[in-house]
């Protein structure tokens, strides 16, 4: 097992980076791993590198407000970690990381099986990186900071203990992690559940223009530039869309779209057990998990319909699984 303490002694500085569009697995455990490395190695520069947009649901988590949003030359690395990617995702943070002195990549996505660094963690049957990082961590060096971190990251990661992903040592690991006495619920209210006011406008009209198609089984809402342009959205303003058209009575499968340039939209879907989207995301040069995916399509809102529309009805009909593959 990677031990985190001993590869970093000697290290006086030290950079971590998950990938880019961070998820709350993403942040949580590079912010996780950033309080685990200070309180096991005070006076150690540790950065945590990542590129915008960053939820900023995550404020709360101790390390957020020195998340270095910039990415000049002329920055070295003892020892650089990749978390919750591979090489490909880190974006801008990749050149730090090919410098490092030494490289560690610790992961959980079936995509990534081998590794990227000189020393790897990879283990894809656990639920998420925070999770992997708890286990790393052996109880050394956390404290309430890093099980806030690690926490969200589970929670997140498994939609709140939903998703098939999560094992009964997933949960053994929360029932640790609740044990150094800060609120989950008020967590996870905030994570999951609370919204701006313009966050439920969006959320309404989305609703609200939403399309159902493939008799009722599938369903679909997008929004072009003009309209975000309307109501000053972000893209960070979009969480929760997708997962809530999921929660239709009787749909398979739901799509969210916004338009990024003329006809080139952001992709996000979500799935039953009877639709792998991660294999549907691929063929369009993304990827992601069984049940939550994206890429990034051009076209009219119909012709990138239309085009996953022939994947999604495929898998309906014969009722097919595969691997999951990373977002």
């Amino acid at each position: 097992m990677l031990d985190i303490i001993k590869e970093c002694e000697g290290a006086g500085r030290i950079g971590i980076s998950g990938h880019v569009r961070p998820d709350g697995d993403a942040i949580s455990s590079c912010l996780a791993l950033r309080k685990y490395l200070l309180n096991a190695f005070p006076g150690v520069i540790v950065d945590v590198n990542l590129e915008e947009p960053i939820p900023t649901i995550f404020d709360g988590e101790t390390g957020y407000a020195e998340i270095r949003r910039d990415f000049p030359d002329g920055v070295s690395y003892d020892v650089y970690f990749a978390l919750d990617c591979n090489r490909e995702r880190l974006g801008e943070a990749g050149k730090y990381f090919d410098a490092a002195k030494k490289r560690i990549n610790i992961d959980h996505h079936e995509s990534n099986k081998e590794g990227v660094g000189d020393e790897n963690a990879i283990d894809p049957e656990i639920s998420s990186t925070c999770e992997l990082l708890y286990k790393l961590f052996e109880g050394r060096y956390v404290d309430r900071d890093v099980a806030i971190c690690l926490y969200t990251g589970m929670v997140t990661d498994t939609g709140v203990f939903q998703y098939s992903c999560t094992s009964p040592e997933t949960m053994r690991c929360a029932a640790e992690l609740m044990q150094y006495g800060f609120d989950h619920s008020a967590l996870i209210q905030r994570v999951f559940y609370e919204k701006t006011y313009l966050q439920t406008q969006i959320l309404g009209r989305c609703l609200m223009e939403s399309v159902r198609f493939m008799e009722g089984r599938c369903v679909v809402s997008w929004l072009d530039k003009k309209t975000q342009e309307f109501y000053g959205v972000l893209s960070k303003d979009f969480e929760g869309i997708v997962s809530q058209l999921r929660n239709i009575r009787g749909v398979d499968v739901s799509i969210f779209m916004y338009e990024t340039a003329n006809q080139e939209y952001k992709v996000s879907l979500r799935s039953s057990e009877k639709v792998n989207v991660a294999q549907i995301a691929v063929r369009f040069g993304g990827g992601g998990h069984a049940r939550a995916a994206g890429c990034n399509m051009s076209g009219t809102v119909y012709d990138c319909v239309n085009n996953l529309s022939k994947y999604i009805e495929k898998q309906l009909k014969e009722g097919s699984e595969g691997e999951t593959l990373e977002s």
